[in-house]
């Protein structure tokens, strides 16, 4: 089938970007990475310049393949990534509008690929247990609740896309940063340090740019694991049982 594509061409951050237009035969059985894959085939056998966009797995695990299609990220199914999104929700002839997640902290690297290196730099500040010496404790030697346990598991789905900052009105990075919170926060090992982690990671996401949570709930939509807005709430509690007990400047 033939589709017609609309894809955000942008040579750096430093230079103005703009849509351009394409064309290319592909078929339902195709991956949407397999669809840019072949018309960038195209483009080089023209001795053009290829779309650039980011991709690793394509298994859904890595996130990587960050793109907003059609005005979603990640594209029209739920739950679900760039990568595992195929041709079969598209009809012949349809216009598919490509671009890259805008956000003032996801500065545009080239064409579809942005910078997602604050959400690293969130992690640095706290998203971690710390083990200062010998080897890791033995996984079972702490009992854990079985509900405390699955919320954890399902907090440590986020794979850190930046979905959630696409989606937000306000760029928001509260979803990506309550899950990472929460999944280290619910289990045992990881509340000694709890409230210099809540601190530390909010400190930084603000620093990094991203806007307030105003509970749209777009991100708890658009995340490709469906990572509860509830972690927000708890995210929140936290931080503000952390600021009132601590010296730290918050």
């Amino acid at each position: 089938m033939k589709l017609n594509l609309k894809i955000w061409r942008q040579k750096n951050n430093s230079t103005k970007g703009g849509f351009k237009s394409y064309q290319v035969d592909a078929n339902t059985h195709m991956s949407f990475l397999e669809m840019l894959d072949v018309l960038n085939e195209s483009l080089i056998a023209k001795k053009e310049e290829p779309v650039a966009f980011e991709h690793d797995c394509r298994e859904g695990i890595c996130g990587a393949c960050s793109m907003v299609i059609d005005g979603q990220p990640h594209g029209p199914w739920k739950g679900t990534t760039t990568c595992q999104l195929h041709l079969r929700e598209f009809k012949e002839g349809d216009t598919i509008t490509i671009e890259p997640f805008r956000a003032k902290s996801f500065p545009v690297v080239k064409d579809l690929v942005v910078d997602r290196s604050s959400f690293d730099r969130i992690i640095q500040a706290g998203g971690y247990i710390s083990v200062n010496t010998g080897q890791a404790p033995d996984g079972n030697s702490t009992p854990v609740e079985k509900e405390q346990s699955s919320l954890a598991f399902e907090a440590a789905a986020c794979i850190g896309c930046g979905a959630c900052v696409a989606a937000c009105p306000n760029a928001s990075a509260m979803l990506f940063v309550s899950a990472k919170v929460s999944h280290l926060g619910l289990l045992p090992q990881g509340k000694v340090e709890q409230g210099d982690r809540v601190l530390s990671m909010v400190h930084q996401m603000d620093e990094e740019g991203f806007g307030r949570c105003s509970n749209v709930t777009a991100c708890e939509a658009e995340c490709p694991k469906e990572i509860s807005v509830a972690n927000i709430a708890r995210l929140n509690r936290a931080y503000y049982g952390a600021a009132l007990g601590s010296e730290k400047k918050v």
